[in-house]
């Protein structure tokens, strides 16, 4: 796994992986020291999964 944090706002439908700006960029969450792009796909998955686990017998 690469230490090195990639934009995957940049990235997507690159050829190239664009290195992320960290606190220059918008979308850098300062306080988790991620992107909010990767907090609000993880959010996701979270409540597709409750909501697939909610739907079991």
């Amino acid at each position: 796994m690469s230490t090195i944090p990639i934009c995957p706002i940049m990235s997507s439908g690159n050829d190239v992986q664009v290195v992320c700006a960290q606190e220059s960029c918008a979308w850098y969450m300062k306080n988790y020291k991620t992107c909010s792009m990767y907090i609000i796909a993880h959010n996701a998955v979270l409540d597709i999964k409750k909501k697939q686990a909610d739907k079991t017998p």
